[in-house]
């Protein structure tokens, strides 16, 4: 794929995360499973906790909303004390939290548990965030040359957070200047891109967005966003008309910053 030169209006880098710094095999093959094989006994171990009832009250919320929904897992009130009640709810809660992964919904319900869930896992060392070889040094020099770093993921800001603040290379949030999630708008829809820019404080066309998807890169150029799309292990395939169309990199040392010279 060669050298790809930046543009020289370009002052900002923003950053996909899944497929982009990091492999999809680390979301779909440890963060993901870790929340299934460990909803139920995290539900046991912080039930009276405050943080955790609040949690279960959205997803109850959530599950009454989804109620005419193919297969959806309702989640009962406690309706009396007692070790036997308390693990039928549980059992709910874990159940519907299953089916909802298993659809790979994104509701804020789940979002918010699994968020929980990870900071616990990263805090004690069960997870740490990986990242690809090329990132933190790529990162690194591109700061050294001026350009701000930004991460756009589906991913909340906390669980970004906890990704980088608990990475293979150790704590790493001092490279990026800001971190935005999706409520700041879908990353397939063009005004999220002008929300960043304002965010930033920039124009979109200042901004060099790094992408594995084709739908999100197509987005962030229609709002006048400049963009690349990002090739790495385990992505998925590209058509040969995005192949064609889109600027292409494998690593993010194929980047070529004019003030670098």
């Amino acid at each position: 794929m060669g050298v790809l030169p930046v543009p020289a209006e370009v002052c900002a880098i923003l950053l996909d995360i899944e497929g982009t710094t990091t492999p999809i095999a680390f979301v779909q093959e440890t963060l993901f499973p870790y929340i299934k094989d460990n909803v139920k006994e995290y539900l046991r171990a912080h039930w009276e906790e405050e943080e955790c009832q609040q949690d279960v009250g959205l997803l109850r919320k959530q599950a009454q909303e989804d109620s005419s929904l193919d297969g959806a897992v309702p989640i009962p009130l406690e309706s009396g004390s007692g070790e036997e009640e308390l693990e039928r709810v549980i059992q709910a809660v874990a159940d519907n939290v299953h089916w909802q992964m298993s659809l790979d919904r994104k509701t804020t319900a789940l979002k918010q548990l699994q968020g929980h869930m990870w900071r616990a896992a990263y805090a004690t060392g069960h997870v740490k965030g990986e990242l690809f070889e090329d990132v933190v040094p790529s990162i690194r020099k591109w700061r050294e040359a001026g350009m701000k770093v930004y991460i756009y993921s589906s991913g909340s800001i906390e669980a970004q957070k906890l990704l980088f603040g608990y990475s293979t290379e150790g704590d790493i949030l001092e490279l990026f200047d800001g971190h935005f999630d999706t409520k700041i708008g879908p990353k397939v829809e063009s005004e999220s891109y002008r929300r960043i820019a304002a965010s930033i404080g920039c124009a979109t066309n200042n901004i060099l967005f790094l992408t594995d998807v084709p739908r999100e890169a197509s987005a962030a150029e229609e709002a006048d966003t400049h963009v690349a799309v990002v090739i790495r292990p385990g992505n998925a395939g590209l058509t040969d008309d995005e192949k064609s169309y889109y600027s292409l990199i494998s690593s993010f040392t194929e980047l070529f910053l004019p003030s670098s010279t």
